[in-house]
């Protein structure tokens, strides 16, 4: 059994002690940590600490924003930060790597803004030309891929826990979901839905508010496979453990955990 985690940490350097406690409390059952938001450089990332812990780390860095690390108990066959689409490598929000037998994607999608704006366009645009780069390079009904991270984006008011007050807000505007529903109309499976079709589930909260408390969130972490992976997905689960602590502030998101047999 694997076990990968997408999980966007909001500042890698302040979520280190979480990071420890929480994979002690999950009897370090991680094998691929999937980080968005890491907020460092290369020299302030903690790969020494990682390290320790088992982990080979390879990340998209960026100062003080955005940036992507995947950290992994097994080593990877290549990877690529750099994908030559000046949209879509801006802002380090991107990281790719190839395993024996499958293709594991980890980005951090725009935030975006209410149009009309260049934050909007920039963010329509930039699911665009991850749509490209994938399709390019892969088909959804021979590679086993596995697309994860923060997408910024809701799929439907299910993932949304007052549609009424959020309707047309940032994650919930039609044209966003319609890049989303895009990459499953080109092959991929939100794996959540496969294990979980009715559960309403949320992986962000608000920091004001207390709303983690009252469980009024969004759902806008996402793990998207393909067809080929859909017989080795056992599980999905989002751990709601470290985005409960309160001694150690944590981060906004909570992480989502994709369990699978066979994959390597």
């Amino acid at each position: 059994m694997i076990k990968i985690a997408s999980y966007n940490v909001n500042s890698i350097r302040s979520r280190t002690r979480l990071i420890r406690l929480w994979l002690e409390h999950r009897n370090h059952d991680i094998d691929m940590l999937c980080m968005q938001e890491i907020k460092a450089t290369r020299e302030q990332f903690p790969f020494e600490f990682f390290n320790e812990l088992g982990f080979q780390c390879q990340i998209n860095p960026q100062k003080h924003y955005n940036g992507t690390g995947i950290c992994s108990k097994f080593p990877a066959l290549d990877t690529t930060i750099e994908t030559g689409d000046e949209i879509l490598d801006a802002q380090s929000r991107f990281i790719y790597q190839k395993y024996p037998g499958f293709h594991l994607i980890n980005i951090y999608a725009p935030h975006g803004d209410l149009p009309p704006s260049n934050k909007f366009d920039f963010k329509i645009h930039w699911y665009e030309r991850l749509l490209i780069w994938i399709n390019s390079r892969f088909n959804p009904q021979k590679d086993k891929i596995i697309l994860c991270g923060d997408f910024n984006v809701t799929f439907n008011d299910r993932d949304v826990y007052d549609p009424v007050l959020l309707n047309n807000s940032i994650g919930t505007l039609p044209e966003e979901r319609a890049k989303l529903h895009a990459l499953i109309q080109w092959g991929f499976l939100d794996a959540f839905r496969l294990i979980h079709p009715d559960k309403q589930q949320f992986t962000w909260w608000d920091y004001q508010g207390a709303k983690i408390w009252k469980n009024q969130g969004l759902r806008i972490d996402h793990i998207l496979i393909t067809t080929p992976l859909k017989e080795n997905l056992m599980n999905v689960e989002v751990d709601l453990w470290p985005r409960r602590k309160n001694k150690i502030k944590p981060s906004d998101h909570a992480p989502i955990i994709a369990s699978f047999k066979n994959l390597i």
